[in-house]
């Protein structure tokens, strides 16, 4: 029988270098998994989820980053806590209801010959973000002449 003087032999130490390479790779695996489940934890606290101090938001109206509609941000607020939420005012959606109440609306009544105008009314179908929404709104435009079916006819016929 052979004995080994100087100690454990180099394939010994490589087995222990080996192990203690795997230990130190799942000691770093298991300190990134904590670190990413507490900063998922903290995000759910600040959005005001299950956890969070706050229990009720007010929100304020979508404001427009730039011009008058496009995306923007809307503020929140709760005790101290305040945050932004992203959002879009619809560049078509010009009304003085807001684009954070929806209305379900009547058909379009007939023209007003006096005022150049037909009218409808809409109901408060949905309030988002708390908004302060009127129970029932009234909207006019202009009567639009009989006229679109000619301007089709006439698109067509100039171009030879």
């Amino acid at each position: 029988m052979k004995v080994k003087e100087g100690g454990p032999g180099p394939d010994w130490i490589l087995r222990m270098q080996h192990r203690g390479f795997l230990l130190l790779l799942a000691l770093l695996t298991l300190l990134l998994a904590l670190t990413s489940a507490e900063a998922k934890k903290k995000d759910k606290v600040k959005k005001g989820g299950p956890g969070g101090e706050c229990a009720e938001w007010t929100w304020g109206p979508c404001a427009p980053s730039s011009k008058d509609c496009g995306a923007g941000f809307r503020e929140g607020t709760c005790g101290a806590q305040t945050q932004r939420l992203r959002c879009r005012v619809p560049c078509n959606w010009k009304k003085e209801f807001g684009a954070d109440c929806k209305y379900k609306f009547e058909s379009w009544g007939a023209c007003d010959g006096s005022s150049g105008t037909k009218a409808r009314q809409g109901t408060l179908k949905k309030a988002r973000y708390n908004a302060q929404c009127q129970e029932t709104i009234r909207v006019t435009k202009p009567c639009t002449p009989k006229t679109k079916a000619k301007a089709k006819a006439k698109k067509g016929k100039g171009k030879d």
